[in-house]
């Protein structure tokens, strides 16, 4: 439990803090938006990586080390969750920060699975991804054991992230990038697709067309929001106000046309969002004092404060 028994007052107080999101880039926001429309009365702390993204084309090592670093930015803005809105960051750190970090921490990994799960009704279920989310045989291990018999069938696609983030979202080399990377899984029969990056939902339209409309396309925003109702009502950590939620919106750097791209993920205006260039400094740390200890940063017991 992260809120004892008996400690109502405790955990009303801690029920007002926000609930923490981070991502490699914007693509985070199409969480944060399913967080607004599912618990309005939420507040929302977000932080977008944007000036190390992408992930996907980076090393696990990287990869754990960023992650590890957003995690304690935003404890440090004191949230009482923190959600891994970022597909890399959940398949290369999400067992370690949640061994190690006393929050409840929810990933977007095992809600698309189950969800697809749910839908499939061959077991042919196909999987878009960035490179390092594919490599890392994280949706893999997440299918099999849930659905032993269930086949996964899986497609890196490293210049999507880019192309959502210069706001491509429609047109023709939009389309014929899409059609490249999901020609090979035309060809496996599948009736299920998990969009295994935040990032992807924008593209939606262009997936759909070049897969067929028989194929149910998997966004990983409303399980994984499903998910995290659960994990806040078992914990007694649900807001209980009435008034709609704020939502503060930190990135490690502006990109000239931010504020147009996330406002399509977010789908309302993005207003007071606040550039913090030294916001790893603390994970920093930890991964020092791991090297200095002559230890895995898995040895290290990083607590929330």
């Amino acid at each position: 439990m992260f809120v004892s028994e008996g400690c109502q007052g405790a955990s009303l107080a801690v029920g007002k803090r926000p609930i923490g999101i981070f991502d490699s880039g914007l693509g985070g926001l199409t969480v944060v938006r399913e967080i607004r429309k599912q618990l309005p009365e939420e507040s929302i702390t977000y932080f977008g990586d944007l000036a190390r993204l992408p992930y996907g084309i980076k090393s696990k090592e990287q990869i754990l080390r960023f992650s590890v670093e957003n995690t304690r930015f935003l404890l440090s803005q004191s949230v009482k969750a923190v959600v891994i809105a970022c597909n890399s960051s959940a398949s290369a750190a999400y067992p370690y920060l949640k061994k190690n970090f006393h929050v409840p921490i929810v990933d977007v990994i095992g809600p698309a699975v189950e969800a697809a799960l749910s839908l499939t009704r061959t077991g042919r279920v196909g999987l878009i991804a960035t490179q390092a989310t594919v490599e890392s045989g994280a949706y893999t291990r997440a299918l099999a054991c849930r659905a032993p018999k269930a086949k996964l069938f899986s497609q890196p696609c490293p210049m999507l992230v880019p192309v959502v983030e210069a706001g491509w979202l429609r047109g023709t080399l939009t389309d014929q990038i899409i059609r490249k990377y999901l020609e090979p899984l035309k060809r496996w029969r599948l009736d299920t697709l998990i969009l295994g990056c935040t990032h992807y939902p924008l593209l939606r339209s262009g997936i759909q067309r070049a897969l067929g409309h028989s194929v149910r396309l998997i966004d990983s925003a409303q399980p994984t929001v499903q998910k995290l109702v659960g994990l806040l009502t078992e914990l007694k950590l649900n807001n209980p106000g009435r008034k709609k939620g704020s939502l503060k919106v930190f990135v490690s750097d502006l990109p000239r046309d931010f504020k147009r791209i996330g406002e399509r993920f977010l789908g309302e205006k993005l207003n007071h969002v606040k550039v913090i260039r030294n916001s790893h400094s603390a994970g920093d740390a930890a991964l020092l004092q791991a090297r200095q200890k002559e230890q895995s940063p898995s040895d290290v017991l990083i607590e929330a404060s």
